[in-house]
């Protein structure tokens, strides 16, 4: 039991005092940017998707 609560106060030690954290401003940019390639990247899928969905349609009405 000694262990479990040494790694606790350890634990806590290190997020309060050792972790730097981000400020607000750093928080907002970080996530404006995850937010800004995260809807590039689902355009992206989405222009192949539409893309490979028409040559399959063109496949289909050659063959059928």
């Amino acid at each position: 039991m000694s262990k479990i609560t040494l790694y606790i106060k350890e634990s806590y030690v290190e997020l309060a005092k050792k972790v730097t954290w981000p400020s607000w401003a750093q928080l907002q940019s970080s996530a404006i940017l995850v937010m800004v390639a995260s809807l590039i990247f689902a355009l992206v899928i989405f222009v192949m998707d539409l893309g490979f969905k028409n040559i399959m349609t063109a496949i289909y009405n050659m063959l059928y």
